[in-house]
């Protein structure tokens, strides 16, 4: 029993680490195997043929989207890979008790107290009166929201969960990214279903029916079953996360908002996507911010998140 005591389950998730790489291999794969299948095997062969007709005019729609859309997956994909997701700033919690102290010194305290409730968002501490969390593996001040991740062995702001299939963490500052990536995967997905189905069909037909080789037929077919797997779980991952965008709520904080009442941190649906994608329309679906909403917009940098000031907890 005492060696049971001893033994840290967390250090098993520096293997996630690994595996995060051979995940990294596995979606390569997959993508060169649906874009061998759509674009040299299926339809390439049909739009360079020529012919007119409305057969070469699908084909070169078709081509078209596919690109498209793998190319804002790759884009996406890579950001959320390469972004860090925050982390928290070295004595953070000691700057801002400093920054406190200097604002008392200048006028009445209780002045004070009530312009900064009201200008600056408070955190999950200083709302409910307890002691500033801290995290005793990065000997440091937590944030609101903020939590330590094993396999990353740090603590990120706004954590949503740690996804192998990213080797990162998905945070304060990479989770528009990876929303941005589930929504385009999905739809290249069913665009990969839908062009490869009468592929699939000659599948289970005579060989003297088929028009391409064997091995060409077997790539296809993996591809379809791919595909489809894919687009199915990628249905469940946008069912889960898209309810949790629009209430302003990470998957960890699933279980504390069950909790309250009233979610501090919903302010609509409208100002919780703001929250993510950012207040220019135009570029919530795009992998980037506008330099105002990274000044204006506190939520994004993780420190600091506005609150509901009718929540009950």
């Amino acid at each position: 029993m005492e060696c049971l005591r001893r033994v840290n389950p967390f250090r098993a998730c520096a293997g996630l680490r690994f595996l995060g790489y051979v995940m990294l291999a596995l979606v390569a794969a997959i993508v060169a195997v649906s874009y061998y299948a759509v674009v040299v095997s299926a339809w390439g062969p049909l739009l360079l043929r020529g012919g007119g007709g409305g057969s070469m005019a699908a084909a070169a729609i078709i081509l078209a989207a596919f690109h498209l859309l793998l190319a804002m997956m790759l884009w996406c994909y890579l950001m959320v890979v390469f972004t860090d997701p925050g982390s928290v700033p070295e004595n953070w919690r000691r700057a801002a008790e400093e920054d406190g102290m200097e604002v008392n010194n200048s006028t009445a305290i209780s002045n004070n107290v009530a312009t900064d409730t009201v200008n600056h968002p408070l955190s999950i501490s200083e709302e409910q009166g307890h002691a500033p969390r801290y995290c005793s593996h990065c000997q440091n001040s937590k944030p609101p929201r903020c939590h330590h991740c094993s396999v990353c062995d740090r603590c990120v702001l706004k954590m949503d969960h740690h996804c192998v299939w990213v080797v990162n963490c998905v945070g304060a500052r990479n989770y528009k990214y990876f929303l941005l990536f589930l929504v385009y995967t999905f739809f290249e997905t069913l665009l990969d279903i839908s062009v490869l189905f009468p592929s699939f069909i000659t599948f289970f037909q005579d060989e003297s029916r088929r028009s391409n080789s064997a091995s060409d037929i077997a790539i296809l077919f993996v591809a379809f079953v791919l595909n489809l797997v894919f687009a199915l779980s990628l249905l469940c991952f946008l069912g889960i996360n898209t309810p949790l965008a629009m209430s302003n709520t990470t998957s960890i904080e699933v279980y504390e908002r069950k909790k309250s009442c009233s979610w501090k941190y919903d302010l609509g649906w409208r100002k919780n996507l703001e929250q993510v994608f950012g207040t220019k329309k135009l570029l919530w679906f795009l992998p980037m911010y506008c330099a105002e909403d990274l000044d204006n917009i506190a939520a994004i940098q993780g420190l600091e998140f506005p609150t509901r000031s009718d929540a009950v907890l």
